[in-house]
């Protein structure tokens, strides 16, 4: 199978470990993986922010760089529910579909795709509370949520059960948004820090020593509110446990 690598854009700019991590991860698994040199941002920003057509080029040349290929994998789960879903600012052809088809996130390409259940070489000795974006329960349907009765799983966590010495911890809302959401975080900040400093609070009360979450962004902002905090609280990205980081 044809597989690219797509690194969102904050992930390049801030994040590059979290980017080389996917890659080696994938790696291990024999998979050969392509990276699209001229990629750029999917367009989330500019459609989170009400400029839909203007997300329009941005998404001509997402679709250029990885037309032809079987599986876009990146680990974010918000940029890839945005290439899934609102890919829509150019004209629908089938390759335009194609694309927005075959885009996975890392974790349900993982445990989907894959089949994914043992990661022999990675050791994480440590309480974990996972955090799970609101985009990959929502919309990528990752875990079960809580305004849902059914049968509870978490693909997160079964892939983190494959890692020796992990201990999870629950919050005691575990599905509730961190706060980030994108621009609501700079257009409505003081609700986004509360709900980010909330986040972090029932985390620690649970026991967790390191938070992981296959959504950087969210991370980025817990951990900006748990700085401001001064509260004693990790994060980690889940591509990086999984690929064997000791933290």
């Amino acid at each position: 199978m044809k597989v690219a690598l797509f690194i969102p854009c904050f992930i390049d700019a801030f994040y590059p470990e979290v980017g080389i991590a996917t890659l080696e991860l994938l790696e291990r698994f024999g998979i050969q993986v392509d990276y699209p040199q001229e990629q750029t941002c999917c367009g989330q920003p500019m459609a989170n922010s009400g400029a839909h057509a203007e997300a329009a080029g941005t998404e001509r040349v997402f679709t250029r760089n990885f037309a032809g290929y079987d599986y876009i994998v990146g680990p974010s789960a918000s940029c890839i529910h945005h290439v899934r879903e609102h890919l829509t600012a150019l004209e629908q052809t089938d390759e335009v579909k194609k694309v927005r088809a075959n885009a996975y996130e890392l974790v349900e390409f993982l445990h989907d795709v894959v089949g994914a259940r043992e990661f022999p070489w990675a050791e994480f000795p440590h309480r974990v509370g996972l955090h799970n974006s609101c985009s990959a329960l929502r919309h990528l349907k990752e875990a079960s949520i809580s305004e849902v009765a059914g049968m509870p799983f978490s693909k997160p966590r079964t892939l983190l059960e494959g890692v020796k010495g992990i201990e999870f911890v629950k919050p005691a809302r575990p599905d509730e948004c961190c706060g980030f959401g994108g621009t609501f975080s700079v257009t409505e900040e003081p609700v986004s820090v509360r709900m980010g400093q909330d986040k972090v609070r029932d985390h620690l009360n649970a026991g967790a020593e390191y938070i992981v979450s296959g959504d950087m962004s969210c991370l980025m902002h817990q951990q900006g509110c748990a700085e401001r905090m001064k509260a004693d609280a990790r994060f980690i990205h889940i591509a990086q446990v999984l690929n064997g980081a000791r933290a």
